[in-house]
């Protein structure tokens, strides 16, 4: 689905842009850091932000990053993840790219089954 040469770019430390519709359908979008490993991308988060109530409603969301030329977005079908262990590895992979989250006992995780890819041509199998 993504080219090794994207999965470098994924590994350096970039800030990315979320994108989710709100309850006017307007465009809820914020910055965000992510993550993704085998189809799914990541974004730690409290529960119940309005990021996180948005892909609740509508089941779906959007990513982009992006650093000079080089960019990179993903979208599909999101869900909120509560489960201990699926947090833990959110938190142990937004530790590898960015560093150590604070403590946050209400954290959960949004992830995004990689549907589609747009970006650099570099960056798309």
């Amino acid at each position: 689905m993504i080219t090794d040469a994207a999965r470098e770019f994924l590994s350096e430390y970039h800030l990315a842009t979320l994108s989710t519709t709100g309850r006017d359908d307007r465009i809820h979008s914020v910055p965000v850091g992510i993550t993704y490993r085998d189809g799914v991308v990541r974004v730690i988060g409290t529960r119940g932000s309005q990021k996180f109530r948005n892909v609740e409603r509508t089941g779906r969301a959007s990513v982009n990053t992006v650093d000079g030329g080089r960019w990179i977005s993903f979208e599909g079908p999101a869900r909120i993840v509560e489960d201990p262990d699926a947090v833990a590895l959110a938190v142990e992979l937004y530790t590898a790219r960015y560093r150590a989250p604070s403590v946050n006992p209400e954290r959960v995780v949004l992830e995004i089954e990689v549907e589609r890819v747009l970006g650099s041509p570099a960056f798309r199998a």
